[in-house]
């Protein structure tokens, strides 16, 4: 039984989300999933693409993952993130974990995003109509 995917991918399916996290002592799964949205700061978003460093993402993902496993007790942990252009409404990112209880699980998948957005070397251009932003400066 795999406890953990943690994966860069091209392209994000969500449909299997709920299986990879189902286990028999899990009674809450919560699943978070970022998409590329229309508009940022009143301006028209075209696409958004995203560039990484994959080995260092990766080892950066799995100190998040092995964080958030001890800390919330958790059963299973899905975090996967896509690289490349994304239209809008597209999927981007996807965490989700399962465990014991809906606390941890809420707990956990925020804390996991939010850290992923500080600390993992994958960058953000944003495409907007009239001009081009790389965003997401840090790490």
């Amino acid at each position: 039984m795999q406890k953990t995917i943690i994966e860069i991918v091209d392209n994000l399916n969500v449909d299997g989300v709920y299986k990879e996290l189902t286990d028999p002592k899990s009674g809450g799964i919560c699943v978070f999933v970022g998409t590329v949205r229309d508009f940022t700061n009143n301006e028209e978003v075209v696409s958004l693409e995203f560039e990484t460093y994959k080995a260092m993402a990766l080892k950066e993902m799995q100190k998040i993952v092995d964080q958030a496993m001890v800390k919330w007790n958790l059963n299973k942990v899905v975090m996967r993130h896509a690289v490349g252009v994304k239209e809008v409404e597209e999927p981007v990112v996807i965490i989700g974990v399962s465990s014991g209880h809906r606390d941890a699980c809420f707990a956990a998948c925020r804390f996991m995003i939010d850290t992923l957005k500080e600390t993992v070397p994958i960058w953000k251009k944003e495409v907007f109509k009239n001009k081009t932003v790389w965003v997401s400066a840090h790490p």
